[in-house]
């Protein structure tokens, strides 16, 4: 652990925040103290580090990630333009970015560095290679660098597990995509705290997604709807356009289309809000769809 990485860090928000060391220590430490952090000279309990990792603004991991990998700005940049490609569904740019940096000694060096790389290399090999067996390999060997004790589970570990489920999804593996989502469901309630707001919901969808596949309309809605719920409780968007348009989907099958319209328009509105217009015309499309069934239907009923 490098901890004069991590002291210059607090001195450097410290400052940008205009604080002095005397009103950061104020509540936590002396002065001397935090002085003596600033330097390297010490390095501060986890209850001290947290402490001022919360009057900093800043999440407390952000100190051991910096204390543990160099260039964390730039590790951290690379996740960040992983994270777009997998939510927008650019899968050569991803590949891109893979081979950029998978003989990188920044990801080679460390395991969790090199869990992302593996984590991406098996999404690609499933959505464009098509090869699940390869897929499955790879996503668990992302999962072995960094998985200890078989009863706690990361945030990352969390996310690679719900890739796995999400290859068996597409591969019509119902049943066993539901296990692996329900068993990512159980880790995630495990944690006290969660600091990506989208994976709550986006697991939520997945399973959804399954319970639609396997006729289980009801079921999905509810999976839908609490996943609606936490989106606007954490003022979080994504993927709260996908949620009510699944929504929608259920509300179809069960012949309730005034309903399916209902929600329909919901997932158009934060598409456009989104700017996301992958899906647009889709969605669009199927609205029309709906309101023919719903005009059919009120026509009969005046028979």
């Amino acid at each position: 652990m490098d901890f004069s990485a991590i002291g210059q860090r607090i001195r450097e928000l410290r400052k940008s925040l205009k604080l002095s060391q005397d009103e950061l220590a104020q509540g936590i430490c002396t002065q001397a103290q935090i002085s003596k952090i600033e330097k390297g000279d010490v390095y501060p309990y986890a209850n001290t580090l947290y402490l001022i990792s919360k009057k900093l603004g800043v999440d407390v991991n952000y100190f051991f990630e910096i204390g543990s990998t160099p260039r964390v700005d730039y590790v951290n940049e690379v996740s960040r333009q992983l994270r777009l490609t997998r939510r927008n569904l650019l899968y050569d740019e991803m590949n891109r970015i893979v081979k950029l940096e998978e003989n990188n000694p920044l990801f080679t060096q460390n395991g969790r560095n090199k869990q992302l790389i593996l984590w991406h290399k098996g999404i690609y090999e499933h959505a464009v290679n098509n090869n699940v067996e390869k897929s499955i390999e790879l996503l668990q060997s992302a999962i072995d660098l960094t998985h200890v004790l078989d009863k706690v589970w990361n945030e990352r570990e969390i996310e690679v597990l719900m890739s796995m489920g999400a290859v068996y999804v597409t591969d019509n593996q119902n049943e066993i995509a539901l296990k692996i989502f329900l068993e990512a469901k159980a880790h995630l309630s495990q944690l006290f705290f969660i600091s990506d707001h989208s994976i709550l919901p986006r697991l939520y969808y997945n399973i959804a997604r399954v319970y639609t596949r396997i006729k289980q309309y009801d079921e999905s809605i509810t999976y839908c709807k609490k996943g609606i719920q936490y989106c606007i409780e954490k003022d979080n968007l994504f993927p709260l356009a996908e949620l009510h348009y699944q929504v929608s989907y259920n509300y179809e099958k069960l012949g309730d289309y005034s309903q399916s319209i209902f929600y329909v328009d919901k997932a158009i509105s934060i598409f456009e809000l989104n700017e996301d217009t992958r899906f647009m015309n889709l969605v669009k499309e199927k609205k029309k769809s709906l309101e023919v069934h719903l005009s059919e239907l009120k026509k009969a009923d005046q028979l």
